[in-house]
Parts: C-alpha cells; structure tokens; sequence
C-alpha cells in the first residue's frame, strides 16, 4: 500500500529509509516477520539504483569465477579491501540475483544464456544487464512490483527523515517530513539506512537531487561513525555539454570497444595504464582531467568517446536508453565522438557497519551505498554496487530480526513529540539555504574532487563550518524545511569528506593528494573513522 500523502504518528517493527534496492531488498525480508515502513524521499522509483546503467557483477560460473570476483575486487579496492566484506559480497552475490530473477528481474540473454559483458577491472565477463543500459531501473521494478504486493509493508512517499529518536542509547524511530512542512513521527524497533549517496554534495555528480547525504548526517547526529569518506569515486565519462545534465555514459561502452580520444584524436590511455580504457575507474577519470589540460592549448581541452570505429555492436540497439538521451542533443553513438568529463559517482566509504548491517549505535542500521563494510576499499570495482544492496539489505534485514526478536512494538500511547515550532522558513533564508548549497558543492569539487591539497581543503572547510553555523541557527529559528536541512545535510558530509582526505596523507584509490602523491605500505588496511564525538582516528582492519 502507498501513503499518497502524510503519514500520521505510525508504530511499526520495521522503519526502512530509502527505496533503492537495498532499502527494498531488506524490506521484503523484514515483512515476513513484522510490519514495515519503506520511506522514499521522492517518488519510489527515484533512487541512485534506478539510474544505474551498467549492469550487475556476480559470479554464476562455480567457485573458481566467485575467487576470480574476489580477487578483482580485492585488486580495484587498492589495499583498503576488508576481505571478510569482500567475501560476503561475491560468496552471497549468486544466490541473491538467482532470487532477483526468481522474482521476475529480466536481465537480457544471448542465444539462449545470459548475455555478460565485461567492465574495468574485472579479469572476466560477469556483467549482467537488462534492457541493455536499464538495469538498475529493471531491478529496482521487479522488487517494487514484489514489495507493493506485500500486505505487511507499507511505503511513504515524498518523505524526507530530519530526525532519529533515541531512548537509553537506542535509536527507537524517526521523525519525517512531508510535502506540505508537517513532521510526523515514527516509532519502530529497529531502523535501517538505506539512504544511498551523497553525490549532491558536488557540482558535477552523475546523482539525482535527493542524493544529499541525509542518512550520513542523521547517522552523525545519532552518534555513529562514518568510515572512509575520502574515498568518493568520481564516473570517468559523464555527458560533458553545455545545458546539459551530467548524465552518466556507461562503463559498458568501454567493454565493448567504445575509446577515449583527445582532440587530436590520440587513444592517450596507452600513456596511463596497459588496460587502457578498462583501467580501474580513479586511474581513467584522472587520466582525463590530466589530458585535459595537456598539450598547447590556452583553454581546457575536450575529451571524447569514441566508438564509431568499433565493428559489430548495433550500439543504439545495445544502449537504448544513453541513444535516446544523446538524441536530445543531436548527438548519436555511430556518427559522433561523445564529449565527457567525470563526475562524482559512487560513496566508497558512509556508515560504519558490521557484515550484518549494524552501526556503532544500537537499534541502527545501514546498507547500500550508505554504509561502509570496506567492500569497495578506495575504489569500487564497476557494477559491484547493485549487488553491494541486494546482499547487504538481505544481511541487515537478517539481523534486524535476529535481534529484535525478544522487543515489542511500542503502545499506541508512545507518540513523539514534535519540537519545532509554527514559523515557516522567511525568503532569505530560502535564499541563503540556495545560494550556501550552490557555493558548498563547487568549494568541495574543487578541494576534494580528483585532486587535494591541504591548503585549498583547510580553507574549504574554514569557510564550509561558516555556512553550516549559519543554516543551523536558521533551521533553528523556523519550522524544518527540505532546503534547509538538505544544505545542513550537504555541509556535515562536506565536512566529513574534507577531515577524512586531511587526514589521509597519501594517495591511495579515488584520494589523490598532490601535496602527498605516494601510496604508504603502512597505510595498507588502515581505515579512517570520523565522528562528532572523536573526529578522525585510524582503525587497521
């Protein structure tokens, strides 16, 4: 059932943040033994998972392909690969996408088997994808369709979560926003994160608007840590147009022979790694900026890709869904080289959780692209972040009802109460909210964006706790409000980002420090942890 509109003060077992494929994995594993509230931010259906093109990586050829998978993780993540995590990943990966399909996920087939491409970094073809470029919107349909059907759980749309409760120590529920300004509080036993990324908090990113990092914060404010925020994994090929969205231009491309050129025409990732344009994602998306700004010329120079040369891929019939939107800007896979440029993508490092979910506060949980297991390392290998939510919403889920299980639901007596006053947010501080999101996410693309320096993060982050000190005394003075709390959102994953890459003195992965350019043994596993109480200290896992 969906609440179209407001949700009244609600007690369920189960509050579930987040709709993308981890938030409606866990959700159908939950519903089996208790009541379930899925929130989604906007509609349903708009989550990082429905715009994820690629494909998904998994092992369906026996042992010997799952240790391949392994490996290639283990090698892409750069020394910061918790192995344990790893291993849950590639082990469980199988039998999680055989139940996907099981369910009615219809990823494509060739000749009678599934069709498999390959992808950077990966020793093998394990890609699967659905409809060609549509996976994630593919997959993210089939376990709507199974979650809609469920008596047990039932989904709040156009919600926003500006709040987790806590009692002795415990997160006991949340409280939400809804369209209108009204915050509506929920009590439930357990609450997992499901929140996905944070890519707004850049100027350039491949990610939707909601993507503001609001399950990071509201996991800060309840006292948890982050893990390894430095590590952000910038797309090397985003549409790179003038008027036009950073859409993102699958890694797919490049597994069928698609190649990066520069204006003059030269294949320049002969000069960076032997894999070429299948190197891992942070070597490309460097390269590209490096080749951008290479050679005589007094302007930055554009980078393509190029694929009108590559015999035997029927590429608009392959990738329907980047032809269509290429089409919008007279553009075509066959007659034009592509301009693009990277984009920030994919959070390698959020929640810190076990293998099963649960964060450093009791009764909270976290999976998908919001946690951090240490699966990626520091540089996720292509198409493993829709298995990353399958496996791990299945693996909180598992947990959440393993121990809740002796907890009852609250009474309908235990209603929160809501703190906020009447006052709506005045113009100014819209305004303000606007015009501090605009210069917060262009301040971090370029402090902690492909390449870092101390200097340019220590002035960013001076000028970043300005304007977060300003949004909270103007959240304070008013009734919450989405840009408001979005902005807050922005400047505590802004600031989290800014310690961690301070911290790291290397470069490792997608953290590429210029003052500090080599990669330190020492520094192998060595995982930073970032928390209101503490700040930043290292862990060795």
């Amino acid at each position: 059932m969906t609440i179209p509109g407001s949700v009244a003060a609600t007690h369920v077992d189960f509050l579930v943040l987040g709709a993308g494929v981890a938030g409606l994995r866990a959700a159908l594993s939950l519903a089996e033994q208790g009541t379930v509230l899925l929130v989604a931010k906007d509609a349903v259906a708009e989550s990082n998972t429905h715009y994820a093109q690629g494909g998904i990586a998994v092992a369906m050829d026996g042992d010997a392909d799952v240790a391949l998978h392994l490996e290639d993780t283990i090698a892409a993540g750069d020394g910061l690969v918790f192995r344990p995590a790893a291993e849950a990943l590639v082990q469980d990966g199988p039998r999680r996408v055989a139940e996907l399909i099981e369910w009615g996920a219809r990823f494509d087939r060739e000749d009678g088997d599934w069709m498999r491409t390959r992808e950077g970094a990966h020793s093998r073809a394990r890609i699967l994808h659905a409809f060609g470029d549509a996976t994630g919107a593919e997959m993210g349909r089939a376990l709507r369709e199974r979650v809609r059907t469920h008596r047990k759980v039932r989904i709040a749309e156009r919600q926003m979560a500006v709040a987790l409760h806590q009692q002795d120590g415990r997160v006991v529920g949340a409280d939400l926003l809804d369209e209108s300004g009204q915050v509506h509080s929920v009590r439930a036993k357990a609450t997992l994160l499901a929140t996905g990324g944070a890519g707004q908090i850049y100027c350039e990113t491949t990610n939707p608007a909601v993507a503001t990092g609001d399950g990071l914060a509201l996991a800060l404010q309840a006292g948890a840590e982050l893990a390894d925020m430095e590590f952000y994994q910038f797309h090397p090929t985003a549409l790179h147009l003038a008027g036009a969205p950073r859409f993102l231009l699958s890694e797919a491309l490049r597994g069928e022979g698609a190649q990066l050129v520069n204006e003059r025409g030269e294949r320049f990732m002969r000069r960076h790694h032997p894999l070429l344009e299948l190197a891992p994602r942070d070597v490309v998306a460097r390269a590209i900026v490096q080749e951008s700004v290479a050679g005589d010329f007094d302007r930055q120079q554009e980078i393509y890709l190029d694929m009108r040369s590559v015999p035997g891929v029927a590429w608009n019939e392959r990738f329907p869904t980047i032809s269509a939107v290429l089409a919008r800007y007279g553009l075509s896979l066959t007659k034009n080289r592509i301009p693009v440029y990277p984009a920030a993508h994919y959070l390698m490092g959020g929640v810190r959780t076990d293998l099963a979910g649960r964060t450093t506060v009791p009764g909270l949980y976290a999976a998908g692209e919001v946690a951090a297991t240490g699966v990626h390392g520091a540089n996720r290998l292509a198409s493993n972040s829709l298995l990353e939510g399958l496996v791990f919403g299945a693996r909180a889920a598992e947990a959440m009802l393993a121990d809740t299980a002796l907890l009852p639901v609250a009474e309908d007596g235990a209603i929160f109460a809501s703190e906020c006053s009447m006052l709506a947010a005045t113009d100014a501080d819209r305004r303000f909210a606007a015009e501090s999101t605009t210069r917060m996410q262009q301040m971090l693309w370029s402090a902690a964006g492909l390449f870092r320096e101390e200097a340019t993060m220590r002035r960013a982050l001076a000028e970043l706790e300005t304007m977060a000190a300003e949004l909270r005394q103007r959240c304070r003075a008013g009734r919450p409000w989405r840009e408001g709390l979005e902005a807050m959102s922005i400047a505590a994953v802004g600031r989290a980002v800014l310690q961690c890459a301070l911290a790291r003195r290397e470069s490792r992965g997608a953290h590429a420090r210029l003052d500090h350019p080599k990669k330190l043994a020492e520094n192998e596993n060595r995982h930073t942890l970032f928390s209101l109480a503490r700040g930043v200290h290292f862990e060795q896992w």
